[in-house]
C-alpha cells in the first residue's frame, strides 16, 4: 500500500509539471502574434474566468460536489471584491507580459515572487522585517536583475508588466490571508472560483471595454471554438492537479517539483519557439536567483518546525487555547503569476500557509472533496 501510494504522488506530481507547463505554452502560442495570433490578454482571461465560473456554478449548485460557505454581503464587499481585483490583475498584467518577453524570462522573473511576497506582508505589518530573510530576498533580486540584463530580446514594457504582475499576486496572497482568515472563512479551489472567477470577469470587463473592445474587429479575429475551450479546460485540469497534489504532498515537494518544472520549461520555450533565445548569463542570474529561494525556503521550513517543537512542549491544556498564526511570507504560491495564475486556475484561492513536508490534506479526506478545507496565497 505504501508503495502504491508513493507511486500516486509521483504520478500526480509528473501530472502537475507536464500540465503546469503546457498550459503556459499554450497561453503563450494562443497570443503570440507569431504563432495563433490573439493579441488580447483580458478577452483570454475573461475566458478562462467565465469558464471556471461557470464549471463551479454547475459543480457547486447543479451537481453539488461541493457545499458553498456562508458567505454574507459584508464579507463578499470587503474581501472577495477586492481579492478578485487584485488577482485579475495579476492574470492580466501576466498574460500581457506574453506579448512581449519569452517564455523562459518571465519564468526567471517569477523568482522574484517570494521578494514581493515577503514585502508586501512587510508593508501589511503580517511580518516583520528579518535580516536574514532580507538577505536573501536581496541575493533573489541581483539573481533577477543578472538575468535581465543577459536577456537577448529585453523588453521594458513586458518586464514592467510582469513584475506589476507578480507584486499584484503577492498583494493578493497577503488579502487572503488576512482578511478571509479574519473573518473565519476558508475555500477549497471549486467554492473559491465560485465567488472570486465571476468577479474577477466582472473586474476585468471595464479594462476590455476600454482596452481592447475598441481595436477588435470580428473578421480578424482567428477564433477557434476547440481551441479557447481546450486553452480553458487545461487551466482548469491544472487547478484540480495542484489540489491533488496538495493533498499528496507537503509545500517543500512542490517547492522542488516547481524549480524542476521551471527548469524544463525553460528548455522547452527555447525548441517550440525558436526566437527565444537564452544565454549564459540568463542561467548564471536565474541560479543565483535560485539560491536564494532555497535558503529563504530553508529558513521557513525551520521556523515551521521550531514553532511545532514548540507547540509539542507545551501542556495539551494550554495548546487548545492557543492558536499558532503563520505569518504572510509563509505562504506557499505555486507559481503564482503566470504559471497557475495566468491561466485563469489561478483564481483559486486555496494558498496554503503551512510549509511543513507532510500531506495538506489527508489522504482519507481526498475523497471527500466537498467537506475538505484548505487553509488560506497565483503562477
Amino acid at each position: 500500500m505504501i508503495g502504491k501510494q508513493l507511486v500516486l504522488t509521483y504520478v500526480y506530481l509528473l501530472n502537475y509539471i507536464i500540465f503546469s507547463s503546457g498550459v503556459i505554452l499554450y497561453n503563450k502560442w494562443v497570443l503570440s502574434p507569431m504563432y495563433f495570433d490573439f493579441p488580447f490578454p483580458i478577452t483570454l482571461t475573461m475566458i478562462h474566468m467565465g469558464f471556471s465560473g461557470l464549471v463551479a456554478f454547475l459543480l457547486v449548485r447543479v451537481f453539488k460536489v461541493v457545499s458553498p460557505v456562508k458567505m454574507t454581503f459584508e464579507i463578499y464587499l470587503t474581501c472577495v471584491i477586492p481579492i478578485s481585483a487584485f488577482f485579475a490583475s495579476s492574470l492580466w498584467f501576466g498574460n500581457t507580459a506574453y506579448l512581449h518577453i519569452s517564455v523562459a524570462f518571465i519564468q526567471m522573473l517569477k523568482a522574484l515572487m517570494p521578494v514581493a511576497t515577503f514585502l508586501m506582508a512587510v508593508v501589511c505589518a503580517t511580518d516583520k522585517l528579518r535580516w536574514d530573510v532580507f538577505l536573501n530576498m536581496v541575493l533573489v533580486s541581483v539573481g533577477v536583475v543578472v538575468s535581465s540584463y543577459g536577456e537577448i530580446h529585453f523588453n521594458v514594457i513586458g518586464t514592467v508588466y510582469q513584475v506589476t504582475g507578480i507584486f499584484a499576486e503577492a498583494l493578493r496572497l497577503v488579502l487572503t490571508q488576512v482578511l478571509l482568515q479574519k473573518k473565519g472563512l476558508t475555500l477549497n479551489p471549486i467554492t473559491s472560483l465560485y465567488y472570486i472567477a465571476p468577479c474577477s470577469f466582472l473586474f476585468l470587463f471595464v479594462p476590455w471595454y476600454l482596452l481592447e473592445k475598441p481595436v477588435m474587429q470580428v473578421a480578424q479575429i482567428q477564433f477557434n471554438f476547440w481551441i479557447f475551450f481546450s486553452n480553458a479546460l487545461s487551466a482548469l485540469a491544472l487547478n484540480i492537479i495542484i489540489f491533488l497534489v496538495i493533498g499528496r504532498t507537503g509545500a517543500v515537494t512542490i517547492r522542488v517539483a516547481g524549480v524542476l518544472k521551471d527548469w524544463i520549461l525553460i528548455a522547452l520555450s527555447t525548441v517550440i519557439f525558436p526566437e527565444s533565445l537564452i544565454t549564459g548569463l540568463n542561467i548564471t542570474g536565474y541560479a543565483i536567483a535560485l539560491c536564494g529561494v532555497v535558503m529563504y525556503n530553508y529558513l521557513k521550513v525551520k521556523d515551521v518546525r521550531a514553532s511545532q517543537v514548540l507547540v509539542e512542549s507545551i501542556p495539551e491544556r494550554a495548546v487548545k487555547g492557543w492558536n499558532l498564526e503563520k505569518k504572510s511570507s509563509d505562504l506557499y504560491t505555486p507559481d503564482t503569476t503566470n504559471d497557475d495564475n495566468v491561466n485563469g486556475k489561478n483564481g483559486s484561492a486555496y494558498d496554503q500557509t503551512v510549509d511543513e513536508e507532510a500531506p495538506l490534506i489527508p489522504p482519507s479526506r481526498l475523497s471527500h472533496i466537498g467537506r475538505s478545507q484548505l487553509s488560506s496565497h497565483t503562477t
